[in-house]
């Protein structure tokens, strides 16, 4: 992943992925109860700034500059609880501290080779605290061929069922519950586009 690659996108638009939160963020976390959060590769702020809005304590990170500084600008008129409920970093995702004790670590559309996701997803478990929830969506392999969008490279999209291997598998004995591990189908413009998505918490 190259930052200045990165950096260069999100200057030659006003907001590359559009101010809402994605809507599957919103399906799955709007019932669970405020408390810590980090969004992971959280780009221009979109999920972290719905979650500050529900009360959330949210760390957004991400490692460009360009896209945080964009986040902090997209929140700079809500009103001043909001913006005390976030904190931006600029950092490498699989070396910024995620902290410990969180209640929600968001990993949405971020893509790597299936160590680095290992590495990254290891790490986000580390992070948690018990009755914590983990939520990672992101571009399906079987995208590549049947859906639309999303980048052209089978080594960093995945299944639900990659996913749930890294977490240690469905059993009693790892360290999450698997909640739901399945393939999400998203209508856009262009056709339909294939997720991957996997919500688990931790025991």
């Amino acid at each position: 992943m190259d930052a200045s690659a990165w950096d260069e996108r999100y200057r030659q638009s006003d907001l590359v992925w559009g101010a809402p939160p994605n809507p599957v963020v919103v399906e799955y976390v709007t019932s669970l109860p405020h408390g810590s959060a980090v969004d992971v590769g959280c780009g221009e702020g979109r999920n972290a700034i719905w979650l500050a809005t529900r009360g959330w304590e949210t760390t957004g990170i991400d490692f460009s500059q360009v896209a945080l500084d964009k986040a902090a600008q997209s929140v700079a008129d809500h009103p001043r609880p909001v913006r005390e409920r976030l904190h931006w970093v600029c950092d490498d995702l699989l070396a910024a501290d995620l902290g410990t004790g969180r209640d929600l670590i968001l990993i949405v559309f971020i893509h790597l080779p299936a160590e680095q996701r290992r590495t990254l997803l290891d790490r986000a478990v580390a992070a948690l605290r018990p009755g914590g929830t983990l939520l990672m969506l992101g571009h399906h392999s079987r995208n590549l061929h049947e859906g639309v969008g999303g980048p052209p490279d089978a080594q960093i999209l995945f299944t639900p069922q990659d996913v749930v291997a890294d977490l240690g598998g469905a059993d009693d004995s790892v360290a999450m519950e698997i909640v739901v591990a399945k393939d999400h189908l998203r209508e856009t413009e262009a056709g339909t586009a294939i997720d991957a998505l996997v919500v688990a918490r931790r025991r």
